[in-house]
This record gives C-alpha cells, sequence and structure tokens, in this order.
C-alpha cells in the first residue's frame, strides 16, 4: 500500500545541491591507463614519511566553521535551512558553513590528499567519512588529536564504538551516523527484489545500479555467497565476488556504479533497483510524496558501517570544530538529527529523547536497530595495506573497463 508522505521541498532543495556538489565517475576515472589508476586508487596509498604539524588553533579570533559531509545527511526545514546547526550558531556563536562535498570516501581523498600531504587547509575543519578512510587518515597522520575537554558529550557515545580497532580510544574521531548498505527497489516499476541473486534477473537488465564503495557493493555479494565479511575471508572468496562483479557490469546488468549519485538514477528512473544505503530511501520517499522504493536487508546480508568526525590536520579553527561535535552528542539534537536523516545515531539516550519527538520513530529499526536487526548486518574487516591495494586495483580496473 502506498502511504502518503508529508510534501517536503527540502529535499528537492538536497538533490539539486547533490548534483553540484558530487564528483562524477566519468571525472573521477578521467584519463587513460596508469594516470586513471593512479587517480582511483588514491586512497590506497601510503602516503610520505614527514610527521607533520597540526595547525595551529585561531578560533579564539576566527567564531567560523566549515563542515564537509555526504548529501542528504542532516536536517533541513522547509526553507533549506538547517535546524540543528541555526540553533548550534544562536548558542555558540559559531558561523557553520555546511558543505555536501562527499559523494564517495575516494572521490573526497583523491581531492584533498595533496593537501593534507602538505599540512595544508583543505577548506573544511571537520569531515564525516567512513571508518576505514578514516583508519587511512589516521594512519597517514591527516588528522588532529581532539581535546575531549572540549567535547564532554562524548561521554555519550555507545559503548559499542567506543574502542574501534582503527581508532582505540577514540583519540582522533568520533562517530557521525551509521547505517546499512542492502537494496532498494521501485515498487511500481519491478516485482519484489529480497537479495543480491534478485539484482540479476533479466527483467532488471540495464537498470540496476551499485555502489562505487567496494566494501559494500563487494560486501554484500560476498555475504550472499555466505562468505562471513567480519571474519578472516580470503582472497579467493573475495575474488569469487568480484568475478560476480565483473560479470554483471560486462554483461550491462549492471547500469551504473555511483556514490551518492545513485540516488539521481533511481529517480529518474535510469535504474529500477540498486545495491544502496538506507537512510537515503527514507528521503527519496518524502520527495515522492509515498512510498515509490522499498529497502531491504538483503536476504544474504547487509553491510553495516559509520561515519565519523575527523578534523583535518590543516583546519585552524580546531576548538569549533570540537565545539560542534560535542553539541551534536546531545541526545536531543542526536534524536532532531535521526527523525530526518533515518540512520542509526551513535548517541546514547537520543532513542528516549525520539520518544518525545515521535514514539513510532524510537521503533524505527533503521535508527535504533534491535539485536535482531542487527544480526542481519556485518561490518567489513579490516584490510591489510596489501589487501587494500589489491583489492581496490581489482575493483576499480572494473570501473575503468565499464
Amino acid at each position: 500500500m502506498n502511504r502518503p508522505l508529508p510534501e517536503d521541498p527540502m529535499i528537492r532543495s538536497l538533490i539539486a545541491q547533490a548534483k553540484r556538489a558530487q564528483l562524477s565517475r566519468r571525472a573521477m576515472l578521467a584519463g587513460t591507463g596508469a594516470g586513471a589508476t593512479a587517480l582511483a586508487l588514491a586512497a590506497c596509498t601510503t602516503g610520505g614519511t614527514t610527521e607533520l604539524t597540526p595547525a595551529e588553533d585561531n578560533s579564539a579570533n576566527d567564531p567560523t566553521l566549515n563542515w564537509a559531509n555526504w548529501p542528504f545527511y542532516i536536517d533541513e526545514d522547509d526553507e533549506g535551512n538547517y535546524p540543528t546547526l541555526l540553533a548550534f550558531q544562536e548558542q555558540t556563536g559559531i558561523e557553520v558553513t555546511y558543505l555536501i562535498d562527499v559523494d564517495d570516501n575516494n572521490s573526497y581523498f583523491a581531492k584533498v590528499r595533496d593537501q593534507l600531504a602538505l599540512g595544508q587547509d583543505i577548506g573544511a575543519d571537520t569531515v564525516c567519512l567512513t571508518d576505514w578512510m578514516v583508519n587511512r587518515w589516521i594512519q597517514l597522520g591527516y588528522t588532529q588529536e581532539l581535546n575531549k575537554d572540549n567535547i564532554p558529550n562524548a561521554a555519550n557515545l555507545v559503548e559499542s564504538l567506543r574502542n574501534p580497532q582503527f581508532d582505540p580510544g577514540r583519540v582522533h574521531s568520533l562517530p557521525w551516523q551509521g547505517g546499512f548498505a542492502g537494496i532498494a527497489y521501485n515498487v511500481e516499476e519491478t516485482s519484489e527484489v529480497r537479495s543480491v541473486s534478485d539484482l540479476w534477473r533479466p527483467d532488471l537488465t540495464g537498470r540496476v545500479g551499485v555502489l562505487s564503495e567496494m566494501r559494500d557493493t563487494i560486501g554484500v555479494i560476498m555475504l550472499e555467497n555466505g562468505v562471513d565479511i567480519s571474519g578472516d575471508f580470503t582472497a579467493d572468496e573475495f575474488n569469487a565476488a568480484l568475478d560476480i562483479f565483473r560479470e554483471q557490469v560486462e554483461s550491462g546488468q549492471i547500469r551504473n556504479v555511483r556514490g551518492n549519485a545513485y540516488t539521481e538514477d533511481l529517480v529518474n528512473g535510469d535504474t529500477l533497483a540498486a545495491i544502496c544505503w538506507s537512510g537515503d530511501i527514507t528521503l527519496l520517499n518524502f520527495e515522492a510524496g509515498y512510498e515509490k522504493w522499498k529497502f531491504v536487508l538483503p536476504e544474504g546480508g547487509a553491510t553495516l558501517w559509520n561515519d565519523n568526525f575527523l578534523i583535518p590536520i590543516g583546519s585552524t579553527r580546531k576548538t569549533n570544530a570540537e565545539t560542534l561535535i560535542n553539541y551534536y552528542y546531545e541526545p536531543e539534537v542526536a534524536a532532531e538529527v535521526a527523525a530526518w536523516v533515518n540512520y542509526i545515531t551513535p548517541v546514547e539516550g537520543a532513542k528516549e529523547a525520539a520518544i518525545a519527538i515521535d514514539p513510532e520513530l524510537a521503533e524505527n529499526q533503521l535508527i535504533f536497530p534491535n539485536e535482531e536487526t542487527l544480526a542481519q548486518a556485518r561490518i567489513f574487516r579490516g584490510l591489510t595495506a596489501q589487501e587494500e591495494n589489491e583489492y581496490q586495483a581489482a575493483f576499480q580496473a572494473i570501473l575503468l573497463g565499464a
């Protein structure tokens, strides 16, 4: 049944901004041979050996802040304003410029890596990136250590996220939102899609989209194959999934491999089903005015991930960034954001605060998943440097040939 949803012009604004902000796959992979491959593998390099010095903090004299984030990833009202950010600015006097600059982890890193390597300002005082890319930045020395004295609300971080392998004790990062990579399909144009194998049906030929994030696309294919992606899977198991991906790309079954731009393909009808991120589909349904797309956790399993706040090495407004992070760790604020973006909040107490906004919201499994829902998802394990280089190279080689 198509349940009417409130009209919301803000989503149109978000989509328009996303179009302007994103770096297309064609642009990202422009060039030929080694040059294109080098760009695609930018996030896999190990960098130089020079230790970088964090920029001097000038927050006391400069009450501004640039925040780089993904599309569809913050609350917005009918006038195109960000209510929680407006409240933050009123409370603190810090003026925030919100930048929809991240389309996927690799393409964003490719844009800023040269400045980071020199310890320069990248135009963002905080940026939200996925766990594995956060690990890369920390290893390369491209982040500043967080001053927890400025982030007392970090005590509200849920216990399960306090000591990740890539950042024990959360010295350099704090989660922004988490979510699932699963499947969405157009309920008006195709029959039910419950598994990755369903995406390869003849009636969906040339109408399937997948994500340019290797861990999500290959991850759900591996899960379909019965591989535990959080365990010690082998290169053979990875390559078996890669072969399936290659076959579907080369045959034309997969139409596009995209970052957040995949939502455009769903909206304009180029794709009828896609490997996608959970919260995006809720927002697209608001834009449509009804439940036009259905999001499901694949029968084989979904991937689970977190995006995290970082402060780049060249930011001169570190305290301002920490003040912002602290604000978003207030349970009431976290609940307000979660109500809009429909991703998993990392803030303890947000579920209780959500009940005051909408009791049904607290039961939404995409925001506050229970153990049964979480059991259907796996986190793609950390890769060694050699695995990262080899797996990314193989994945990108397929994109180059697409």
